[in-house]
């Protein structure tokens, strides 16, 4: 049996693993908004057709997720997190190779369907190494803070490679370059047991039953509207500040970058939120803040957007994590892979739709600020949904029974968590 200090190690090479993998795949999903008008130049597209660097990848990711998710628990956490990244970094040293519109999307659809492959198997991992549903919480807003990074990280190598000439392309190889470093730490790392696991159960049809799960639903389709809402900015604000010429040019230039930044900056503010308050309670007045963004930029135009939309990342940070913490937490963890699974289907699902939504309205009538006015409608939804969550609180009871069955946390002690 291993000592502690050995399993203290490992835990830590387990964490910084996972964060590692968010920060990797984030450095390329998040770049979408700096590459597409890359891409509608060079290939002359209009931003529907451009957005399918967006779609098809976000679509891939949802394909993947809901029909491969139970492999996280049937094959188990490690060999499903190697066998996604295995893929995603043989398929991202080919679009050194390409110089098409067509071979990039078929490469993006397989980063993507990578990316649900090992995203599925680390949500599920998160579960594992946390004592408590709270804890499951933390540890998940802990990865996303990561994910944020490389939302930073990765439009600022794009940005460098078009500024010395370099195609945007390399980013992926970069990113090809790190997930190989991640192939071999995964290799050496001892991963926990899964508790309880009933790995002939985990199947496709298991999944399945999972979409008819309230819970399950519930929570994704809080996730759902707030993707949709996120998938806005950093998708088409770069479009939508495109044609801006006031005295906030620096805002406008640098809109996508300081979105970002704030949103890690929000880590902060969420993590100071949620010691303060319930988590129910925090997530209505973090989405009421971020819909005041929105329609604040709709009522003052574009000179009111170029700073509100980019301040919304401020309370963006803590949404996602937290909501797709609790909807995962939910399930025992032998399922957590399958429920991991649906909900990044809706997630992806609305990466997708959101976005392409938003694209059509915009071509239709002529002008991005018409895509806007949708996402603005989704915001609004998403507090709704939020406040209907704080008030009935519907997951509580749920919650707590979890937090006693599967952390062995006293009744008493999940009451309070």
């Amino acid at each position: 049996m291993a000592s502690q200090d050995e399993q203290h190690r490992n835990l830590t090479l387990i964490k910084g693993l996972t964060f590692l993998m968010f920060l990797m795949f984030a450095m390329t999903t998040d770049s979408v908004g700096v590459i597409i008008p890359q891409i509608i130049r060079q290939f002359h597209l209009s931003m529907k057709a451009a957005g399918a660097f967006h779609y098809v990848s976000m679509g891939a990711i949802a394909l993947a997720a809901i029909s491969l998710g139970f492999l996280a628990d049937k094959l188990g956490r490690k060999r499903t997190i190697i066998l996604g990244l295995i893929i995603f970094a043989l398929n991202s040293y080919l679009f050194a190779l390409g110089n098409s519109f067509g071979f990039f999307v078929l490469l993006i659809g397989i980063s993507g369907a990578a990316i649900g492959i090992f995203k599925t198997g680390a949500l599920a991992l998160i579960g594992d190494i946390s004592a408590s549903t709270t804890e499951h919480t933390s540890n998940m807003n802990a990865v996303e803070g990561f994910f944020g990074v490389g939302a930073i990280i990765g439009p600022a190598i794009v940005a460098h490679l078009l500024a010395v000439g370099a195609p945007w392309k390399w980013l992926y190889v970069i990113a090809g370059t790190i997930c190989l470093l991640l192939i071999a730490t995964a290799s050496l790392v001892k991963y926990p047991q899964t508790r309880g696991s009933e790995a002939g159960a985990m199947d496709l049809g298991h999944t399945a039953a999972m979409l008819r799960d309230p819970y399950a639903l519930g929570f994704s389709a809080a996730i759902f509207l707030y993707v949709a809402v996120e998938c806005a900015i950093y998708v088409w604000m770069p479009t939508l500040l495109a044609d801006y010429h006031g005295s906030a040019v620096f805002m406008a230039t640098y809109a996508i970058s300081i979105f970002f930044i704030l949103r890690a900056i929000g880590r902060f503010l969420g993590a100071w939120l949620l010691a303060h308050a319930s988590w129910t309670l925090a997530m209505s007045i973090l989405c009421f803040l971020i819909f005041l963004c929105f329609l604040g930029s709709m009522i003052g135009g574009i000179r009111v957007a170029v700073f509100l939309l980019p301040a919304s990342g401020l309370f963006m940070s803590a949404v996602y994590p937290t909501c797709n913490s609790k909807g995962i937490s939910c399930f025992r963890k032998a399922e957590h892979g399958a429920v991991s699974g649906v909900i990044l289907f809706f997630t992806c699902a609305a990466g997708a739709l959101g976005p392409l939504a938003m694209g059509a309205v915009s071509d239709k009538m002529g002008s991005a600020k018409y895509g806007f006015f949708l996402a603005t409608i989704f915001a609004g939804l998403l507090f709704l949904v939020t406040l209907f969550n704080h008030i009935f609180q519907p997951a509580r009871s749920r919650l707590n029974r979890l937090d006693s069955s599967e952390y062995d946390l006293p009744l008493s002690d999940s009451l309070q968590a």
